[in-house]
């Protein structure tokens, strides 16, 4: 398994051309942070890099669930990633947008804890996860609703989670980036190593498979 080091620094080596238009509020703070943690004021970096955990923090939960389908595992490959993103961030390249290069070292994480995941369960046998490790992070937030919207939406969602889950690998990962974590083509063409027109294949046919797959379930 390559190392964490390595994986971050292939953002910063990646020869691509640098996107256009001005850098988003999180890269100039990561800019910064780097900037911080270069002159030895790490204090001051990690006060900085709260604003980054601020602002990734609900997307990325998210975006973790998706591929490891518990809560509590979500919020642990979060955690790690923002911890290997603040070792690593001197590695930043300020041309690529943070949003890219976070969601690189994410997914990093996602795969190692779904891996140590399947290496602990040949040796464990199977205990009953609580029925907060199985709610989505967006339930906990749709308390509001009243209990038949709460049950048609989560039936609805269930639905959609388990035919994103027959999709081939390559294909749930861009799908999940581009239409749950929120990224354009050109970043998950960034995130993911293909090209951007590799990417819109995955996605279209992503698109096309589940749409079949739910049209069976109506």
């Amino acid at each position: 398994m390559s190392s964490t080091r390595e994986r971050a620094e292939r953002g910063g080596r990646a020869e691509r051309p640098a996107p256009s238009g001005h850098p988003s509020a999180d890269s100039a703070v990561a800019a910064e942070v780097k900037a911080l943690v270069q002159a030895g004021e790490r204090d001051a970096a990690r006060e900085r890099f709260a604003a980054l955990v601020a602002s990734q923090q609900r997307r990325a939960v998210r975006l973790a669930y998706q591929y490891l389908r518990d809560a509590h595992d979500a919020d642990e490959a979060v955690q790690d990633a923002f911890v290997k993103v603040f070792t690593h961030i001197a590695s930043y390249r300020e041309d690529l947008p943070f949003e890219v290069w976070f969601t690189r070292i994410l997914v990093n994480a996602c795969l190692d804890l779904r891996k140590a995941r399947a290496r602990r369960l040949r040796w464990v046998l199977p205990i009953e996860r609580s029925p907060a490790a199985e709610t989505p992070p967006h339930e906990h937030a749709d308390r509001g609703r009243s209990a038949e919207d709460r049950l048609v939406a989560r039936a609805r969602l269930k639905a959609i989670a388990a035919a994103v889950d027959q999709l081939p690998e390559r294909q749930r990962a861009v799908f999940v980036l581009c239409h749950l974590g929120e990224q354009t083509t050109s970043q998950v063409s960034e995130a993911l190593g293909l090209s951007e027109a590799t990417v819109r294949v995955h996605l279209f046919r992503a698109v096309r498979k589940l749409r079949r797959l739910l049209e069976r379930e109506r």
